[in-house]
């Protein structure tokens, strides 16, 4: 994999493998003020819970340099902090780490600017080493859930890209290969966006891992004919009690599953635990513009005049999913439970 997130502290700039172009070439946005960093989200340039929340952490370090121009730096900062945090909805970790890089100001209150930068280029760069070292355990707990020769069926992309490096459920995959066991995977494409068929199918082809990309609506079907042994997917945000915010179309995969007996693993770092929600129907749900799906490139493909659904995110009921993968290792039902215990140890 080529290096995706790149922060230059001489230049202050955030350059980011654009996303929207793979696997066809690769290209790189270059972040040099907020407004850049928002856009970046937005349309998806990087996308995936940990990535967004390592790059949000960069991007305070950009609004910080952006703030100094203006008469009240630390007001500005305050609104340019609000503006990165709302760039997009449903994935916590957006939040999560502008709320961790707030507290970290917060704590040194009267410090100056220049010293809260170096303060926060060091948390953003201790993030970003964090979540590698996360998914690196996640995959280590993960790997041992999969046995030699199974194939594994993933929905949207949660590798090395939708992260600082290694993956979530691209992790596990990765993690069961280095303990010496063949896995195969089928990527669903993951519509409207494609995220599995351009971006899993690529990094994992350019790893050497055998992949096969399958369209949506063949989840059914390959279950049916056992050519599916598990699931594991990614998650945007857990609830308190386990519910997941997963790409569009993980519920129906997670009811396939339940319905053919194939164990259906989530793997994400605790950061995307949110225990201030409280259930699934509390999870924001981003909607996104009617042309990813109405279009492909310039091409329309339905009726002018004909209304499209356009959400980015479904809720897995949390009584669908066999276990949590997180860097603490495997959560089981009663999620609720484990989840606040895991939380109280956190403390």
């Amino acid at each position: 994999m080529v290096e995706h997130i790149y922060f230059s502290d001489d230049t202050l700039t955030l350059t980011l493998l654009d996303q929207r172009f793979l696997p066809v070439q690769e290209d790189f946005f270059v972040c040099q003020t907020t407004d850049d960093i928002v856009k970046a989200l937005q349309v998806m340039v990087v996308r995936g819970a940990p990535a967004i929340g390592v790059s949000a952490a960069f991007g305070a370090c950009i609004a910080l340099n952006e703030a100094l121009n203006t008469p009240d730096w630390r007001v500005t900062l305050a609104h340019l902090l609000e503006y990165i945090a709302n760039a997009r909805p449903t994935a916590v970790n957006l939040r999560w780490a502008i709320k961790r890089m707030r507290k970290l100001w917060l704590e040194n209150n009267t410090i100056e600017a220049k010293d809260l930068l170096a303060l926060w280029l060091k948390e953003a760069r201790l993030i970003q080493q964090e979540d590698i070292e996360n998914n690196r355990k996640m995959g280590f707990f993960g790997g041992e859930l999969l046995q030699d020769g199974w194939t594994i069926m993933t929905h949207c992309n949660a590798g090395a890209l939708a992260t600082a490096g290694y993956g979530t459920a691209l992790g596990v995959i990765r993690g069961a290969i280095e303990q010496n066991k063949h896995i195969k995977v089928i990527a669903n494409e993951t519509r409207p966006f494609l995220q599995g068929a351009r971006l899993t199918a690529y990094e994992l082809a350019k790893d050497g891992i055998e992949v096969s990309v399958a369209c949506d609506n063949a989840c059914a079907l390959l279950m049916q004919r056992k050519l599916v042994d598990a699931v594991v997917v990614g998650a945007d945000r857990i609830a308190a009690n386990g519910d997941t915010a997963n790409k569009i179309g993980t519920y129906g995969v997670a009811i396939i599953a339940k319905e053919h007996g194939i164990p259906f693993y989530v793997a994400a770092p605790s950061s995307t635990i949110d225990i201030e929600t409280l259930c699934g129907e509390d999870i924001p749900i981003e909607t996104r513009p009617s042309k990813e799906v109405s279009h492909i490139g310039e091409h329309r493909l339905i009726p002018y005049n004909v209304k499209v659904f356009n959400f980015a995110f479904d809720v897995t009921p949390a009584k669908l999913i066999t276990g949590i993968i997180t860097e603490n290792g495997v959560l089981r039902n009663p999620y609720q439970k484990n989840i606040a215990e895991l939380f109280k140890h956190k403390k």
